[in-house]
C-alpha cells in the first residue's frame, strides 16, 4: 500500500555549526528502514513522467519498487543500465529541476525523493561489493576521450562495454574533471568517485593524466600518429570569467575554478591536518549566485574564514544555485549581501583589503529572462576583506577550438554539434558537457557522453 504522507523522509544531517567546520559529507544518507518508507511513497504511475524528466531516462520506478521491497541489489542493476554514476548523481543532480519536478507526489506535496533514493542504492552496493570485471569481446578498435569529467567517464565506459579500446586523455593529475577538482569533499567525497573511476579502469578503459590535447598532442595527432578511429571531446569549460574591474589582480583574488581546485586537488579539505593550498585570511567575499559560488563560500567558511559573503547582482528569486545549496549555505552562516555589484577590489601593500559594490535595483527582463539589475548612483560602500573569489562563469579552454582545423565553435567558445548525434563539424570527431554547452550539470553532460558512444559506435560499424 502507497504511503500518502505528503512530506519527504527527512535525510539525516550534520547540524550546521559543526559541519561548517569539517569536510565530512553534510547529507549523512537514508537508512535501510528510511529508503523503503520513502520509496512506498511512488505512486508507480502508468504515466512515469519522472523517466521523461531524466536526461539518461533512468527507469525510476522500476528501481524505486525494487527499493520499497528491500532488493537493493536488483534496484542498483536497474539504475545501471543507463547511469554510469549514480552515487554521484544521487548527491550532485538537481533533481528538483529534473524528475522530481514531474513527480505526480509533487503536485499535493513534496514529490518522491528520488535523488535521496539513487544515493541509498548506490552507497548501499558499494558498501557491499566491488567493482566488476565484466567480459567483454574486444574490435581491436581505438577511440580517443578528451576529458575524464562526467561525459567523459561515461562515453568511454559506453564504447568500452561494447569491445572498443578507449583511452582517455587528462590534463591534470587525478581523472575525474570536475568530480574531483570542482565539487567540494562535503558534497561529494572524492573517496566515492574514484570508486567510480575504478570501475571505469576494469571494463578496460586507460586514462592517460598529464595530457594536455592541443598542446601535449593535437586532435589531428590522435588520428594519424596514434591510429584512433573517433574521437570524442569532454573537456569541460575550465576557463574562468572575471569582473574585469580595477584591482582584480591584486594577491587574494582567486577564481572559483583555482580556488575549488586547489582545495580539493591539493587536499585543502584535510586542513587543519595539513597546511592549506590557499590564503584565506577572516573574511572572504565570493562574487556570484550559482552553486559553484555557494561551494566555494561554504569551503571558504571550512578553512578557517570568520566571516563569509555571497556578493549577487540580482535578488534572492533569481539566484540560480540550487535552493538546497542556498538553504545549507545560509544555514552554516554564510552572509548574503544580494543586489549588490563589485566595482573595485581595495588593496594595500598588493594585497586585497576590501570589495567596493554598488547597491542595485531590478529592472525588465534581459535577453536571459532574468530582470537586469541597474546601479543605484551613489551607493558604494566597502566590505573589508582578506580574500575575493570570483564565480560568476567558466567557458572552454581555447586550446582545442586553436589547435584543430575544421572544427566550427561558437563565439564564446563552445564546440558546435549535432544534437542528436554530438557530431562536430570535424570528420570522426564528436564532443559533449560544458565544452558544447558551458557550465551546466553533471547529469547532462553524462547524457551527451551517452547520445556520442551511440553514434561513434553506428558510425564505426558502418566503416
Amino acid at each position: 500500500m502507497a504511503n500518502m504522507s505528503p512530506k519527504k523522509v527527512p535525510i539525516p544531517e550534520q547540524e550546521p555549526q559543526v559541519r561548517n567546520r569539517n569536510f565530512q559529507e553534510v547529507a549523512l544518507g537514508y537508512t535501510a528502514e528510511q529508503a523503503i518508507e520513502e520509496a512506498t511513497r511512488c505512486l508507480q504511475c502508468k504515466t512515469r513522467p519522472c523517466v521523461a524528466g531524466c536526461p539518461v531516462n533512468v527507469p525510476i520506478p522500476e528501481f524505486i519498487q525494487e527499493v520499497a521491497a528491500g532488493n537493493f541489489d536488483e534496484a542498483y542493476r536497474i539504475i545501471t543500465r543507463e547511469n554510469r554514476l549514480p552515487a554521484v548523481c544521487g548527491r550532485v543532480c538537481p533533481q528538483e529541476t529534473q524528475c522530481e519536478e514531474v513527480c505526480v507526489r509533487g503536485k499535493k506535496g513534496e514529490a518522491v525523493a528520488i535523488g535521496r533514493l539513487e544515493r541509498f542504492v548506490a552507497d548501499t552496493w558499494m558498501a557491499g561489493h566491488q567493482p566488476e570485471t565484466p567480459e567483454i569481446v574486444k574490435k581491436g578498435i581505438k577511440v580517443a576521450v578528451v576529458g575524464s569529467g562526467p561525459a567523459g567517464i561515461t562515453c568511454a565506459g559506453e564504447l568500452a562495454q561494447l569491445g572498443y579500446d578507449v583511452t582517455i586523455f587528462e590534463a591534470l593529475h587525478a581523472p575525474g574533471g570536475v568530480l574531483m577538482y570542482g565539487i567540494p569533499e562535503f558534497r561529494l567525497p572524492k573517496a566515492l568517485v574514484q570508486r567510480e573511476i575504478d570501475s571505469i579502469r576494469k571494463l578496460g578503459v586507460e586514462i592517460v593524466c598529464n595530457v594536455i590535447v592541443g598542446r601535449s598532442i593535437t586532435i589531428d595527432e590522435l588520428f594519424e600518429e596514434e591510429g584512433f578511429a573517433a574521437v570524442f571531446v569532454g573537456s569541460g569549460a575550465g576557463l574562468p570569467s572575471f569582473l574585469r574591474i580595477e584591482g582584480e589582480n591584486l594577491n587574494g583574488v582567486y577564481s572559483a575554478n583555482e580556488f575549488l581546485t586547489r582545495s580539493n586537488l591539493m587536499k585543502a579539505y584535510e586542513f587543519p591536518k595539513s597546511p592549506t593550498p590557499v590564503r584565506v585570511g577572516k573574511r572572504v567575499a565570493v562574487v556570484g549566485g550559482g552553486n559553484v559560488a555557494m561551494d566555494a563560500a561554504r569551503t571558504a567558511k571550512r578553512l578557517g574564514a570568520e566571516e563569509v559573503y555571497i556578493v549577487y547582482r540580482r535578488g534572492e528569486d533569481e539566484l540560480p544555485a540550487r535552493a538546497e545549496e542556498v538553504h545549507h549555505a545560509r544555514e552554516e552562516g554564510i552572509i548574503f549581501k544580494l543586489l549588490n555589484n563589485p566595482v573595485k577590489v581595495h588593496g594595500e601593500n598588493g594585497w586585497v583589503t576590501g570589495l567596493e559594490c554598488m547597491e542595485m535595483t531590478l529592472g525588465e527582463p534581459d535577453a536571459s529572462g532574468r530582470r537586469r539589475p541597474i546601479a543605484k548612483e551613489g551607493s558604494n560602500f566597502v566590505i573589508g576583506l582578506d580574500t575575493v573569489v570570483v564565480a560568476i562563469g567558466q567557458s572552454p579552454n581555447p586550446l582545442i577550438r586553436q589547435t584543430t582545423p575544421g572544427l566550427e565553435t561558437e563565439r564564446w567558445g563552445g564546440i558546435i554539434v549535432n544534437e542528436e548525434t554530438m557530431k562536430t563539424s570535424k570528420d570522426g570527431v564528436y564532443a559533449g558537457g560544458d565544452v558544447v554547452t558551458g557550465a551546466a550539470t553533471v547529469i547532462l553532460a553524462m547524457g551527451a557522453g551517452k547520445t556520442a558512444a551511440r553514434a561513434i559506435h553506428e558510425a564505426l560499424e558502418k566503416r
